[in-house]
C-alpha cells in the first residue's frame, strides 16, 4: 500500500478532491446559459485584462472563426463590450463590462453561502480549524 504522504499518492488525492469541490461549486452557481468556452473566455478576460478576439483564440486553442459566435453571446448578455483597438482600427478590444462584475459577484456569493453552510452544518469547529490551517499549504501549492 502506498504512504498516503507520499508525493504520488498525495498528488493523486489532492486532483481527485479538488476536482469533485470545483464540480461542486460550479453546480452552486446558475451558469446562466453559459457554455464552458465562454465561461473560460470571462475568467481569461478578467484575469489577463482585455484582449483581442484573435488572442483569447489563440489562449483557449480555437480559431478565430469559431471564437466569434462566443463573443456574440457574451456581448448580447452585456457582459463583454468591444472597442476599437487605439493601435490597429482593424482590430477591436474586448472587456468586461460592470454588469459583468454583478453577475459574476452573485455567481461567487452563491457558491460562498453553499460552502459556507456546507461547513457549517457538517464539520465541527475542530474540523473547521484544521481547514483554516491547511489554507495557506494549499495556497502555496496552487502559487507554485
Amino acid at each position: 500500500m502506498l504512504d498516503p504522504t507520499a508525493p504520488e499518492a498525495l498528488a493523486m488525492m489532492l486532483r481527485v478532491v479538488t476536482g469533485k469541490l470545483k464540480r461542486r461549486l460550479r453546480e452552486q452557481a446558475a451558469q446562466d446559459g453559459f457554455n464552458l468556452s465562454q465561461l473560460s473566455v470571462l475568467s481569461r478576460l478578467e484575469r489577463a485584462g482585455p484582449a483581442t478576439i484573435s488572442a483569447l483564440a489563440r489562449a483557449e486553442g480555437m480559431r478565430t472563426q469559431s471564437m466569434g459566435p462566443h463573443i456574440a453571446a457574451l456581448e448580447a448578455a452585456g457582459l463583454v463590450r468591444g472597442s476599437p483597438d487605439p493601435a490597429d482600427g482593424r482590430q477591436t478590444i474586448l472587456s468586461l463590462t460592470a454588469q459583468f462584475r454583478t453577475w459574476v459577484a452573485g455567481r461567487r456569493a452563491a457558491r460562498e453561502d453553499w460552502l459556507a453552510g456546507i461547513l457549517a452544518a457538517h464539520f465541527s469547529a475542530a474540523e473547521r480549524a484544521d481547514l483554516a490551517r491547511a489554507l495557506p499549504l494549499l495556497e502555496r501549492l496552487a502559487e507554485s
